[in-house]
């Protein structure tokens, strides 16, 4: 019996290894198929080794069709592609200086297949040139690295960025999140700031600034703090206290520093004129083409021109108290006729010198209740700050962000 239970012991003992074996084995050879099927190189989602691929830049006044037309596309195929196009991309937008690649066939026809146009350095859209003449978009894989910036101002924020090795359009960006609070026609020298932000990265190459998370800007020996945070299904910035740094104006109708070329006065000496009278209003002098904001919500009671007087000019009417004049502009902005609405930060003129002037600039005046009022000493009301519900969750978060940007060097150009 001994014996018999021995030999029984010794087949499954066998058996076990026998499986073991071949199991090993077989996982061996599972393992060594896969390493001997390469990952296929995708461009765009095609794969590089099944086309002849052509890189260009689109040229100046070159259009979609003058473009296919050089890849021998017809011009029924184009004009198909173009009506196809029309819920997808719009190809009167193609611009100058913008890459495309042409997908063409191995074989020696060389048949454009694909066109990618690139719109920006993330979005791409994808023209198939088939049967099917169909348009897709497309979105490069973006990577999103936690940065941390700061910088003392010296002449200018635009200029710190610069020298600081920063994407400049951080300054743009904190010049639109404190546009209610900090006046940036009067940044000072000795001014400073710091940031925590999101850069994206495309292919291991900064494409651009992302979200900015928070924010502290001392300006004139006053801290001045943002906070993104989430309520009314929205993101939006508020300051320390939980206030919103959103308010019912914009601190001023250019969203990026100009110099201040005259203030409001009863008794000016008019340049053209050569004569002393009020003036009502705020120059900003600014470049010729400079975009000319609305300063906040309303609708445009009049669009007009004045040949002895305000030159183009358009009058908005925000509530029952308060309206707005921009006057001496080059042109007006897309939609702003007699009766439009506008919202705050909508482009509605562009700097120019029409009317009395003697060089660009942007006349800006406010009234109350129709009576002119200094635009430098008015006084916004705020919008809704963190609801009640809602602040312990900000607290924890503020906290949280305020002790990562004390953490930050004043001279610190960015990490």
């Amino acid at each position: 019996m001994k014996k018999y239970l021995a030999e029984v012991l010794l087949i499954v003992l066998s058996l076990i290894v026998l499986v073991t074996y071949f199991r090993e084995k077989e996982l061996d050879y599972d393992h060594e198929i896969v390493d001997e099927i390469p990952e296929p190189e995708l461009k765009f989602g095609f794969p590089v080794d099944s086309f002849n691929i052509v890189e260009g830049k689109i040229k100046n006044n070159q259009n979609l069709g003058d473009l296919l037309t050089t890849y021998g596309v017809s011009m029924a195929s184009i004009d198909q592609l173009a009506k196809n196009s029309v819920e997808v991309f719009d190809v009167r937008k193609i611009r100058s200086g913008q890459n495309y690649f042409i997908f063409q066939s191995l074989d020696s026809a060389r048949t454009a297949r694909y066109m990618v146009y690139e719109n920006n350095k993330i979005d791409y859209i994808i023209f198939s040139l088939t049967d099917s003449l169909n348009t897709f978009t497309g979105q490069r894989e973006v990577d999103v690295i936690q940065r941390t910036a700061s910088g003392v101002i010296q002449t200018s924020l635009w200029n710190t960025m610069i020298d600081n090795k920063m994407d400049p359009i951080m300054a743009i960006s904190l010049s639109e999140i404190f546009a209610w609070t900090i006046d940036f026609f009067g940044i000072q020298k000795g001014d400073r700031f710091r940031v925590l932000y999101e850069e994206q990265m495309v292919d291991s190459v900064s494409v651009g600034i992302g979200q900015i998370h928070a924010v502290q800007f001392e300006h004139m020996n006053k801290d001045f703090f943002a906070f993104r945070f989430y309520q009314d299904e929205r993101f939006d910035y508020f300051d320390d206290q939980g206030q919103s740094l959103r308010k019912a104006f914009l601190k001023a109708p250019i969203l990026y520093s100009y110099r201040i070329s005259s203030k409001f006065s009863n008794s000016r000496y008019h340049p053209v004129l050569k004569i002393r009278r009020p003036h009502h209003g705020v120059d900003y002098a600014a470049p010729s083409g400079t975009p000319v904001v609305s300063i906040g919500d309303g609708y445009v009671e009049e669009r007009s021109f004045q040949a002895r007087g305000a030159g183009n000019f358009v009058r908005i009417k925000h509530n029952s108290v308060y309206s707005t004049v921009y006057m001496h502009l080059k042109g007006f902005g897309p939609g702003i006729t007699r009766g439009s609405r506008v919202q705050q930060g909508q482009v509605i003129g562009y700097v120019g010198s029409t009317g009395l002037s003697t060089g660009p600039h942007l006349d800006f005046r406010v009234f109350m209740n129709g009576s002119p009022i200094d635009p430098l000493r008015m006084e916004a009301p705020p919008t809704e700050p963190v609801d009640s519900l809602n602040m312990p969750t900000y607290a924890l978060l503020r906290d949280s962000l305020m002790n990562q940007l004390q953490l930050i060097d004043w001279n610190n150009p960015g990490s």
